[in-house]
């Protein structure tokens, strides 16, 4: 098992490698932004599916969102993080080269885990995915995850704070107040009821 602190994690992601880390919901597998690639290759992702960027705190995610839709993320983003809800939202012009999806949104979530912001403190945001092979469910051990990705770094220490095990919540927004469930999770965000 190749465990790395936060130090070498930021070393590895650099280098353009990814990193497996512990969030609140589901462990996930990251990288910097303009790596993005390498999620796909190393999930055997299919590249129409995009990738959601995680951030320490919301002042980091801010500046990716497009300015139409800042109002709305602001408040959804203030009652609902930290926590197992992600928000696709419109992206900031000036952020599109980090894109994975074709309609120029963007899912953004801040978890609520020690390790996870730790982590994006001192990497920054990171493009990021469950920790499993696509099309699998994969396993929510350390152990289990070792064995599926041999070669990816994991985020010590072990064992990792228990998560929930389940995805997190996934939210559209539309236009102003206006917001769409895409997957349920385990956040019920009243503004869709």
């Amino acid at each position: 098992m190749n465990l790395v602190d936060c130090k070498n994690a930021l070393k590895t992601l650099k280098s353009g490698l990814p990193i497996i880390f512990s969030t609140d919901t589901l462990p996930a597998i990251g990288c910097l932004p303009k790596f993005s690639n390498i999620i796909y290759e190393f999930k055997k992702r299919d590249r129409d599916k995009p990738l959601i960027l995680m951030g320490s705190e919301q002042k980091q995610l801010i500046d990716y969102v497009h300015e139409s839709a800042r109002g709305d993320y602001e408040n959804i983003a203030s009652k609902y993080w930290p926590g197992a809800l992600t928000i696709v939202i419109p992206a900031s012009e000036k952020q599109t080269t980090i894109l994975t999806s074709n309609d120029h949104t963007l899912g953004l979530r801040i978890p609520n885990s020690y390790m996870a912001q730790s982590l994006m403190k001192v990497t920054g945001p990171l493009l990021t995915s469950s920790a499993n092979i696509s099309g699998f469910k994969g396993s929510i051990t350390v152990d289990g995850i070792a064995s599926d990705f041999p070669s990816v770094k994991i985020l010590g220490p072990i064992p990792w704070v228990k998560s929930s095990g389940k995805a997190s919540t996934i939210i559209s927004w539309n236009k102003s107040g206006d917001w769409r469930l895409i997957r349920e999770g385990q956040v019920l965000v009243r503004e869709l009821y």
